[in-house]
Formats: C-alpha cells, sequence, structure tokens
C-alpha cells in the first residue's frame, strides 16, 4: 500500500473504468475483495494518522454499501493505534452485505461505539478531532435520499478535519455535480486511480488535496499510460 501525492488529474478515470479494474482484479486474478477493502482501509488508517493528534478523537461516518466498509477497517486500525475512535451508521446493523458486513461484525466484536443516525451523533461529531467520511462512494446518482443529506450537513457543521473516502459523499464520481448536498472535505484517498469527478464541476471545492492510496492491484488491469510507478 502507497500514498502518492501531488497532482494526479492526469491519471483520472471514469467510474466505469476503476469497476472493470475491479471485475478484473477479483475475477481474473482471484485477489478477494476483503483484501481490496484492507487496503483501501489502510490508506485511509494513514491519512487519518496525519490529520489527527496523537490518541485523539475520530468519528467514521459510515453509509450502507462497501464506502463504509472501508471506514470500519480504518475504524479498528485506529482503535488498534489508541484513538479514541466510535462509528456513525446511516444503515442497520443486519443491513451490511459482504466485505462490508465482514469488517462491521469484526468492529462490534471488539467493542467499538456504534451509533446509528441519529442516536446523540450530533453530540459525536462535535468532539470529533478528525471525521472521516465514509458514507457514499462512486456509485451515486441522482438525489440523496434519507438521511444522508442530514448527516452530511452534519459532517459540514462540525469543527473537525474530514477526510472523505473515495469521493467526497454527495459528488458525481464522474461529472463533478452535485444534486443535493456534497461533503466538503480536506483531503479525500481515492483508491487505485482518481475519478474525473474529484477534477471536474463542484469537484475542486469539495475534495481538499487529493491523496491517491494504491491498493496494489495487478498492473495488467490497469487502461493504457494510467499506471501508477
Amino acid at each position: 500500500m502507497r500514498l502518492i501525492t501531488g497532482n494526479l488529474e492526469h491519471l483520472a478515470v471514469s467510474t466505469a473504468v476503476v469497476r472493470e479494474m475491479d471485475r478484473r482484479t477479483i475475477e481474473e486474478y482471484g485477489l478477494p475483495g476483503a483484501v481490496l477493502m484492507e487496503s483501501a482501509g489502510t490508506s485511509v488508517t494513514e491519512v487519518a494518522c496525519l490529520m489527527a493528534p496523537a490518541r485523539g478523537r475520530v468519528v467514521v461516518m459510515a453509509g450502507a454499501g462497501n464506502n463504509a466498509g472501508d471506514g470500519f477497517v480504518a475504524a479498528r486500525q485506529l482503535a488498534n493505534r489508541g484513538f479514541s475512535v466510535c462509528v456513525v451508521t446511516a444503515a442497520e446493523s443486519g443491513g451490511y452485505k459482504g466485505d462490508a458486513r465482514l469488517n462491521f461484525s469484526i468492529i462490534e466484536r471488539m467493542g467499538i461505539d456504534v451509533t446509528e443516525w441519529p442516536d446523540n451523533a450530533l453530540a459525536l461529531t462535535e468532539g470529533a478531532d478528525v471525521i472521516i467520511d465514509a458514507l457514499l462512494g462512486t456509485g451515486l446518482s441522482g438525489p440523496l435520499r434519507p438521511p444522508y443529506a442530514d448527516m452530511i450537513a452534519a459532517v459540514n457543521a462540525a469543527r473537525a478535519h474530514v477526510l472523505s473516502v473515495d469521493i467526497p459523499s454527495g459528488l458525481n464520481a464522474d461529472t463533478g455535480e452535485v444534486a443535493t448536498a456534497a461533503v466538503k472535505a480536506d483531503r479525500t484517498v481515492t483508491f487505485a486511480l482518481p475519478k474525473t469527478g474529484l477534477y471536474r464541476g463542484e469537484g475542486p471545492e469539495k475534495t481538499g488535496e487529493v491523496i491517491l492510496g494504491d491498493i496494489e492491484m495487478p498492473r495488467a488491469v490497469y487502461p493504457a499510460g494510467k499506471v501508477v510507478d
């Protein structure tokens, strides 16, 4: 796992390209999705450690899909490093599936504080040093469904540094458009390759510093000219 900074716009691709990279990595090369999620979550952890004071308070705002799973990995790793961690979920605990469910079950067994929105969530975000935005990923299209607009508003209102996972929640990953509301991040850690929406439309206003988490996909799945060296 590497973190890559600097001008990354020349590497940007559509979400369709990254989905195909994911598919080929899992189906053709046999690299499990859980391994990719672990690498993505580790990227989030490393950036969060740069943003939070030692043993600071980190709140993970988690949606219902794999973006949340990346946040759960980071929650586990940050708790192991001595940070005070809590997770606020948009979904019921029984609603997670696949790799996200696997990582949610781990943080439950670890005893990490999990709160379902909106129970006491505003008080939790107000006391955070860093909020990890793991609400919505690159699959977003159209207006937000409840409770995401309210959760995004809470993130933006908090006095905390904000780290978005892959894409600021509410931002269209291809066009950079915001249909309802979007998180305004201080940093965004994006995976495999940057998404075009980070650099189009409202993307530059929402993403903060873009950091690429190289999650070690096989080189052959990268499109020509887009391999990260």
